[in-house]
């Protein structure tokens, strides 16, 4: 019975020993160093330490808290088990060393291990595809790469970097370079870069350039037409044109909406059609169609008729000044009465000054002066002497028969002097002259009112103090009769005035 209680106590006599010796001794603490990133296929370096213990202490690196990887010994003390990895795909994951010193082991601080995949195949996805689209559309450029992990991306358009300069026109988000309403500004080539970067060493991975196009749409079409003569025959020149829009456009004639021609416009916005003419005849109304993958648009109506010219031809003549009112200019306007094509020419004291469809060079050096509008209807001159002083005349006829008989207009003179009195300072002169006519006026009618109101005055003094009737006469005999002579003078002048 005293055996049985012997083996009872065996084993807690061995527990308690090995509870006394475990307390007697302290647990290593070890330290994990290495990388957090790694390039795939690169060879990285992990280093654990147990610093205060005693050797031997054994290592072992472990990776996700359970698979051994590597297992070392230091003897020494105090220097690190290096452990050697290559990187694969399956490296990646956390990372911890356990240390083993005099029976105790400690577990060290954990790396998360990434493993980088440098990009491959960089390419630009669009979206849509292939990448047109017309203006307010959106548009999507995705920079792809086959494979690769932990990627930044960079955008250039046209070789130039997008930064945030640029950002008004594109918005950055991931490998995504969007234009949510694109103009015909976007459009261009495209271009990126998928980069990775481990520590100080960087891999760049450029794609393929890719262009973007961007189409405008379509402006209404404008509609004109010219008539040449080809042999006996004439020939309408009509032209349809539009301000703006992609290529390609397709461009069509109609007259009287039957269609007679269409053509496709790839390098200009304009078209031109021939048809048969007749002038003084009207040949129909002709309209232009422009149409696209998205738009057909149709121009203003335009009658295919051309009026011969005839009727009257008067030349006007209008003058011109500065703001300091001095002559700066004559305007001359032919005015011609009919004709859609009229050709003018424009003649000075018989002599023909200047054409609108025919100017050679030496002429034009020789009249710098003289300057032609309005499809030479319109005549200025610029330079204003007495050389430019003459009778001027222009003359129309059919610009499309050079063979075809002038009408002329009537002369019409411009004078111009050294001296030139415009019409502000005629009027200014005239109004002046009025002026003192009227001031000399007014002065002679205040005259003429003080002597009249002063002769009535002196009647009526007059004739509240008549005469006496035996007041002595004057006769040529009186003075020798004794009277004075001052008498004699003042009867007589009292005389007068009363029969005044």
């Amino acid at each position: 019975m005293k055996n049985l209680h012997n083996l009872y106590l065996l084993p807690l006599l061995a527990l308690a020993s090995l509870v006394i010796k475990m307390s007697g001794s302290v647990s290593p603490r070890p330290v994990l160093t290495g990388p957090h990133m790694a390039y795939l296929n690169s060879r990285v370096a992990f280093q654990c330490i147990a610093p205060d213990s005693s050797p031997p202490v054994t290592y072992q690196l472990m990776r996700n808290a359970s698979i051994p990887i590597f297992k070392g010994t230091d003897l020494q003390g105090d220097k690190p088990a290096s452990f050697s990895l290559k990187v694969t795909a399956t490296s990646e994951g956390s990372y911890h060393c356990k240390a083993t010193a005099e029976g105790s082991t400690g577990v060290s601080n954990i790396i998360t291990l990434s493993v980088v995949i440098p990009a491959s195949n960089t390419r630009v996805a669009t979206e849509p595809f292939p990448p047109v689209a017309y203006e307010g559309s959106r548009i999507v450029l995705k920079c792809t790469v086959t494979r690769g992990s932990h990627l930044s991306y960079i955008w250039f358009f046209n070789r130039k970097k997008v930064t945030s300069s640029t950002s008004p026109l594109f918005h950055l988000t991931g490998n995504e370079l969007v234009m949510e309403q694109a103009t015909p500004e976007h459009a261009g080539n495209y271009s990126c870069i998928a980069w990775s970067m481990v520590q100080d060493s960087s891999r760049f991975l450029g794609s393929a350039e890719v262009k973007v196009i961007v189409k405008a749409y379509v402006s209404k079409p404008n509609i004109s037409f010219s008539i040449f003569k080809e042999g006996d025959s004439y020939q309408g020149n009509i032209t349809c044109w539009s301000t703006r829009g992609s290529h390609p456009v397709n461009f069509s004639l109609s007259v009287d909406d039957k269609e007679v021609g269409s053509l496709t416009a790839n390098q200009s916005l304009t078209v031109w059609f021939l048809v048969a003419m007749i002038p003084g005849m009207d040949m129909g109304v002709a309209r232009c169609w422009v149409k696209t993958e998205t738009q057909e648009l149709m121009s203003e109506p335009v009658t295919l008729e051309v009026v011969p010219v005839g009727g009257d031809v008067t030349a006007e003549v209008e003058y011109l000044y500065r703001a300091d009112s001095k002559l700066a200019a004559a305007r001359l306007r032919c005015v011609v009465s009919r004709g859609t094509f009229p050709q003018i020419s424009w003649l000075l004291n018989d002599s023909v000054l200047l054409s609108a469809t025919h100017v050679d060079a030496q002429s034009q050096d020789d009249l710098t002066h003289v300057a032609l509008a309005n499809r030479g209807q319109t005549l200025v001159l610029t330079k204003l002497t007495s050389e430019e002083s003459g009778y001027y005349c222009c003359r129309v006829r059919n610009s499309y028969d050079d063979s075809g008989p002038w009408v002329e207009s009537r002369d019409v003179l411009v004078r111009v002097t050294e001296v030139f009195i415009n019409l502000t300072e005629i009027i200014t002169i005239a109004f002046c002259c009025f002026l003192l006519l009227m001031l000399a006026v007014g002065v002679a009618c205040v005259y003429r009112m003080f002597d009249h109101n002063q002769a009535h005055a002196h009647i009526a003094a007059t004739n509240s103090d008549p005469l006496p009737l035996t007041a002595p006469l004057c006769q040529s005999g009186d003075r020798q009769a004794g009277v004075s002579s001052a008498d004699c003078d003042c009867v007589l002048s009292q005389t007068i005035e009363i029969t005044v």
